[in-house]
């Protein structure tokens, strides 16, 4: 079964707002800016990791960018397009 990409949105605010904002991520919409905001290089690390093992894919080191890692909207479009979706 394929994961929908409300699910996939869903389980980056979930580990975001656990693992960086305290569990408090009320202010967290998918357009926020994540890098200085809420996660720094070491939390973008963090993240790349976690949705490479929860969505079983291998995020490239030339695809840890500033723009793929943006936003929870750009991480959610990230991983669609490396499950190969359109």
């Amino acid at each position: 079964m394929q994961v929908q990409t409300v699910e996939i949105e869903r389980e980056i605010r979930n580990f975001l707002t656990t693992e960086f904002l305290f569990g408090n991520g009320a202010g967290l919409n998918e357009d926020v800016p994540l890098l200085g905001s809420v996660i720094d290089s070491q939390g973008a690390i963090e993240l790349v990791a976690f949705i490479q093992q929860r969505f079983n894919i291998q995020v490239e080191d030339e695809e840890v960018t500033i723009d793929n890692l943006a936003s929870v909207r750009s991480v959610v479009a990230l991983v669609e397009h490396k499950l190969g979706r359109p």
